[in-house]
C-alpha cells in the first residue's frame, strides 16, 4: 500500500484506478456527479446505492478512508448551511423535541448534504488517485482551453513558492515584535499582503521572460501522449453506468 505525499491531495498507489487515464477518470466524474444531482432527492435510497458505489471505488482504489475523510472537511461550509435551513425556511413546521423545523428546509438540507457529499468525495478520490500533472495532460486531452491549462499548471506549481514565501514574512514580522492581536495590526497585514502580491507579481514576469528567451510560444510542449484501451473505457464506464441506471429508476418510481 502506498503513502500519502506529505501535504498533497494525492496517495500514492497501483490500483487499476490509479493507472487509468487521468481524461477517463474526469469523465466519469462529471458524468457521476451530474446524474447525483439529477436524482430526486426524495429518493433517499437512490443515495444510499451512491455512496455504496463510491464505497466500492475507494476500495479498489486502495486509498485509506480516514485518508479521504480528514478531507471532508472542505464540505464544512455547505454543512453549517444546510444546518441552518431548517431553521431559516418557511412552510409547513415540525417538532422535533423542543425545535420547530421546516419540513421543505430539512429536506433542502438533506438533499444538499447528501449530493454535496457525494460530489466532494468522488472528487477527492479523483484526487487521490491521479497526479497533478497528469489532470493537466487529462484537460489537455479534454480539449479545455490550452491558456486555461497552462494557468491552472502555473498555479500548482508556483502555490507552495508564494505559501513558503507568506510563511518567511511572517516569521520575518514576528521576529519584530508583531502580533496581530487587535484591528490596528491590520495596515500591516494589509502591507504584507501588498508585498506578496508585488513579489509574486514580478516573479511571475521574470518566469516569463525565462520563458520566452528559451522559445516559448503560447503553448507548453506535449511530452507524452495520452490514450486509453477499450478495457479501460469499459472500467471508466462502471460508475457513471451504474449511476445512470438508479437515477433513471428514482425518476420512475
Amino acid at each position: 500500500m502506498g503513502a500519502g505525499h506529505g501535504h498533497h491531495l494525492h496517495f500514492h498507489g497501483h490500483s487499476p484506478i490509479h493507472r487509468m487515464p487521468a481524461h477517463l477518470k474526469l469523465l466519469s466524474l462529471v458524468a457521476f456527479v451530474v446524474l447525483v444531482v439529477a436524482t430526486p432527492r426524495e429518493q433517499y435510497w437512490a443515495f444510499a446505492v451512491y455512496a455504496t458505489l463510491l464505497a466500492a471505488v475507494v476500495a479498489v482504489s486502495t486509498v485509506p478512508p480516514t485518508y479521504l475523510a480528514k478531507r471532508l472537511v472542505v464540505e464544512v461550509p455547505f454543512v453549517v448551511f444546510a444546518l441552518l435551513m431548517p431553521f431559516i425556511a418557511s412552510g409547513p413546521y415540525v417538532s422535533v423535541g423542543p425545535l420547530h423545523l421546516s419540513e421543505p428546509g430539512l429536506l433542502g438540507a438533506w438533499g444538499l448534504l447528501a449530493k454535496g457529499t457525494l460530489g466532494v468525495l468522488a472528487s477527492l478520490v479523483l484526487g487521490a488517485t491521479t497526479e497533478p500533472r497528469d489532470l493537466l495532460v487529462g484537460l489537455e486531452r479534454l480539449r479545455l482551453p490550452h491558456q486555461l491549462v497552462q494557468i491552472m499548471g502555473f498555479m500548482m506549481r508556483y502555490l507552495e513558492v508564494v505559501t513558503d514565501e507568506l510563511q518567511r514574512m511572517r516569521i520575518a514580522r514576528e521576529s519584530r515584535g508583531f502580533a496581530a492581536s487587535s484591528v490596528r495590526a491590520w495596515p500591516a497585514l494589509a502591507s504584507t499582503a501588498g508585498a506578496l502580491f508585488i513579489r509574486s507579481y514580478e516573479r511571475g514576469e521574470r518566469i516569463h521572460l525565462a520563458m520566452l528567451s528559451r522559445g516559448y510560444a503560447g503553448r507548453m510542449p506535449v511530452t507524452h501522449r495520452v490514450s486509453a484501451t477499450p478495457a479501460q473505457w469499459a472500467q471508466a464506464g462502471i460508475l457513471p453506468g451504474l449511476a445512470l441506471a438508479t437515477m433513471a429508476l428514482a425518476v420512475t418510481l
